[in-house]
Order: structure tokens, then sequence, then C-alpha cells
């Protein structure tokens, strides 16, 4: 693949680089000048798809979870990325964070108290003036489903594909490799082009949505603590200042910026969890951690398969659709990212890695701030039900104003936010140069400032069209393709870690057959010894 540009601050593959930019520089464009048709066009997009393609994205993320189970605990669960004699490059805490900040994103603070409130209010299944136990059950059951196994795996395929089609085949770190099996040489002319403009596209919509969703929190707490007006200019002030702090962290590179600031995060979620635990009713959160848990794992396949078929209703496209079309339009950007940080792992322990330790944790976090939530909103001491009609991003500091020291777990669930945005959006800009290089592990910085800025002004263009609305509609409309081509990917994958079974059976007994070989000469040569 040759560059059509290159120079000392910039590496480009044109025929990705070029197209990716032009339609997410149009989707800006039309969105500051005709924000009211783009929130009508996407909307009626996103309906169309919920409606009509709801049952794929389901059938689909079960595919995806049934397929990276079965490449852990089959024969190929053996096998290291980046060969037999490959280690790891980081330690377990550190890529234990890296997955953590990278695939979960600011999500998790956003939704942490506003999905169980939102799901205890109005349940999928239920009445919303219905018994408050089954309420309180039904919201987290389907938080939970829709945190848990399900939402990891896009992220395991396309990461282990990667990481195998890179590391064990020698293919560039891109996109395009994942299809190698399928196309052959193919891969570097117009098909692979293409292949590697959507997931460019894909990671930009799914960032936007993180990052918009972050800056709408942020403006939420900064409000609460010090009476900063709540309004679409503080959005776009914040996503400036941020943005250039992602910058930065581009700029010092994976290991200086990214890893450090990931290991960070870890460790203040960890504590902001541990705060709020004690503070709240601890007894009643880990007994909750312990049912919700079983609770899951009981109804997993019931939920998991669940299309609202019977109900008539379409509480399902607003909640289950969006977050698979979610988690799939981020697939490309985590998938990338955790493959470049998995070097020297087995399938089995990335897989299983992957897919168990973030969900645990995630888990752990559900339970505690939303089981939080919904104790003080049964006990009459604060009224969250009404925070999250009123303004979702409030959710968080309202639960918090009714626990001792608001103020201060405020400012630092304000502080969490704003790093889970500089990690979303640095460890997104490394990916996207990856596939605008060509699949280089290390493209120049002036790249890496070019996509921190433009994913910064994706997010300000969509908050501007139509907020949360807007930001949905988005990452549906570009979480439908790419959902077919990880079906494709699973099968590209199985072929090619079947052909690297092969070779190494084929080495093995070579390796067997020259050892024989010698020690026959080894006997006739002892022989011959003793005769003489």
């Amino acid at each position: 693949m040759g560059n059509l540009f290159k120079s000392k601050h910039f590496d480009i593959h044109g025929p990705v680089f070029y197209p990716a930019a032009a339609i997410i520089l149009l989707l800006i464009a039309v969105s500051f000048f005709f924000s009211e048709d783009i929130v009508t066009v996407f909307g009626a997009y996103q309906r169309a798809t919920s409606d009509n393609a709801g049952w794929f994205f389901v059938l689909a993320i079960n595919v995806y979870v049934v397929a990276a189970l079965y490449f852990a605990l089959s024969k190929y669960g053996k096998l290291r990325l980046g060969g037999e004699k490959a280690r790891p490059e980081f330690s377990t805490f550190s890529w234990f964070s890296m997955l953590f900040s990278a695939g979960i994103g600011i999500g998790l603070l956003f939704y942490g108290v506003a999905e169980p409130i939102s799901h205890f209010d109005r349940p999928p299944l239920e009445p919303g003036d219905g018994d408050a136990l089954n309420r309180v059950r039904q919201a987290m059951l389907y938080t939970f489903l829709h945190w848990g196994l399900h939402s990891w795996g896009p992220y395991v395929i396309i990461g282990l594909a990667l990481a195998f089609f890179t590391y064990n085949r020698g293919l560039p770190l891109t996109i395009r490799s994942l299809f190698y099996p399928l196309l052959g040489d193919k891969i570097y002319g117009w098909r692979g082009d293409a292949i590697d403009t959507l997931a460019v596209v894909s990671t930009l919509f799914g960032l936007a949505t993180t990052l918009g969703i972050g800056v709408q929190q942020v403006a939420a707490g900064l409000n609460y603590l010090f009476g900063i007006p709540n309004t679409t200019s503080t959005f776009l002030a914040l996503i400036l200042l941020i943005t250039l702090a992602a910058t930065a962290s581009v700029v010092l590179g994976l290991d200086k910026g990214v890893r450090l600031l990931s290991v960070l995060n870890m460790r203040l979620s960890i504590i902001f969890l541990v705060a709020i635990l004690l503070l709240g009713p601890t007894v009643y959160l880990l007994d909750g951690f312990v049912q919700n848990t079983g609770q899951y794992l009981d109804g997993i396949i019931r939920v998991g398969t669940w299309a609202e078929t019977y109900t008539g209703g379409n509480w399902q496209n607003d909640w289950t659709i969006f977050y698979w079309a979610w988690w799939i339009s981020w697939s490309p950007f985590v998938g990338i990212f955790i493959a470049r940080v998995s070097k020297g792992r087995t399938i089995r322990e990335f897989v299983l890695g992957v897919m168990l330790v973030p969900p645990l944790l995630i888990f752990l976090w559900m339970s505690v701030f939303g089981g939080t939530a919904i104790f003080l909103q049964l006990q009459g001491t604060a009224d969250i039900v009404a925070a999250v009609q009123d303004d979702i991003s409030t959710s968080l500091f309202v639960m918090l104003a009714a626990l001792p020291w608001s103020q201060v777990t405020s400012f630092i669930g304000i502080i969490l936010v704003t790093i889970f945005f500089v990690t979303s959006s640095d460890s997104g800009s490394l990916v996207v140069d990856s596939i605008t290089t060509g699949g280089k592990l290390d493209a120049p910085v002036g790249q890496r400032v070019f996509w921190a800025l433009l994913e910064g002004a994706v997010a300000a263009a969509l908050l501007f069209a139509g907020g949360l609305e807007a930001l949905q509609s988005v990452v549906i409309a570009a979480g439908l393709p790419f959902a077919v081509l990880i079906l494709f990917v699973i099968y590209s994958l199985r072929k090619g870690l079947q052909e690297e079974v092969n070779l190494l059976k084929k080495r093995a007994t070579e390796r067997e057959r020259k050892s024989y070989v010698d020690h026959v000469k080894n006997l006739l040569q002892n022989a011959q010894d003793e005769a003489n």
C-alpha cells in the first residue's frame, strides 16, 4: 500500500485518509448548518433500523459471544499471539487498566446511576407501577445485560483477529487484515480501502457518542458544584479544553501517555467505587452484587435473546439495540487498541481476560452506584427518578448529594469523567492513526493531533445538532454495516487459526523427524566407533 503523502508530521495512506476525513468533515458541516434536518434524517434512520433490524443486532451479538468462547476453550486457546516465544509487553494490571479505560469509556459514569434508575422507573416487561421488588430485579438484570458478556463480544472478536493477523502473520494493524483469508492480496486494493474507511468512520462516530455523553456529565457536575451554566456553550468549551488535554496525551504516545492515564484512571475508579460503597448502604450493596450477578447468570440466555416480539413496545430500541450498535461501532477502535497492547498473551488468556475481568468489575460498579440510587429512591431520601427524567446527566450528582462528603465525591466524579474522556480520545486517535497510515504502529505526531482534534469536532457538531438523540442515531447508523462485517471476521479468524494449527503441527513433525534422524545417526556412529 503506497502512501500518497508523507512528511515529518503526516504519513497518509490516501485511499483511506481522504475519503474518511471528507465524510467526517461533511457530517460536521451538515450538523452545524442543517442541524434540524440531520436530527430528522438520523432519527428516521434510527427508528427504521431499530424496528426492522433489531432482531439482527440481538442475533449477531450472541454469535460474537459464542464464537469468542469457542476460540478460548477449543484447541486454538493455547496459541500465543506473536508466536511461541512472544511474551506480554505490559503487566497484567496495566493491561486490565487499558482494557477498562478504552473499552468502557465515560458511559460507566454516565449510566451507572441513570440506567438502573431508568429501568426501575420504566421496566421493560413490567408496568411502571408494578411491584417494587420486581422493578428492582428488572432494573439490575437489564443493566447487567447491557454491560456484561455481550458488550465485550465484538471487542474480543475484532481484537483477537487483529492481534493474530498482525503478530502471527505479519499483516498491518488495520481492519483490512481481518479479511486476508477471504480476500488474499486483494485487501491491498480498493476492497481493503473501503473496509478501512468504514472502520474509521464507525470509530469516529462511536467515539463522538462517548465524548458527547462525557461532556454533558462534566457540565452537569460543574453546574452542581460551581453554578456554571449547563448550556451548549459550556459543552463546546469543555470539548475544546479536554480535547487539548487528550491531544497532549496522544503526543506523549502509548507508554508515557495512554498507559499512565489508564492506570491513574483505574486506581481513581477503585477509590471512587470503594468510597461510595462505604458511604452508602454497604451491606445492602454487597448483598445486591451477589444476587444481581447470580440473577444475570441465571437469565443470560433468556434476556440475551429477548427481541420484544410479543410486547408491542419500543423499550428495546431505546436501550438494548442502542447499546449493541454502540459496542459494535466501537469495536474497530477498541479491537485495534486491545490488539495493540496484547502481544504475547495466549488466545485463552486474551479472551477470558477481556470477557470476564472488566464485566465483573462493571457488575460491582453498577451494583454499588445503581443499588445506592435505588435504595435512596425507595427510602425517599432523594428523588433520583425525577432527576433522570429532567436531565439524565445530573443523576450521578443528585445521588452523591444525598450521601456524606458530597462535595468531595462530586469533584472526584468530575475528575474521573474528564480522565475517561481523555483516555477514550487519545487511544481512539492512536487507533485511527494506525488505520489511516496503512497499519503502522507509530504514526507521526502531527497526524495524531489531527485526529484528536477532529474527534472533538465531531462530538461538538453532534451535540450542537441535537444532543443525545443525535448521538444515539449516529451510533446505530454506524453500527449496522459493521455488525455484518464482524460475522465475516469470525469465519476469517477460524480459517486463519486452523492454518496456524496445521503449520505448527507440520513444524512439530519436521522437528520430530529431524530428531529421529539425528538419533539414528548417533546410534550408527556409536556402533561404528565400537566396531573400530
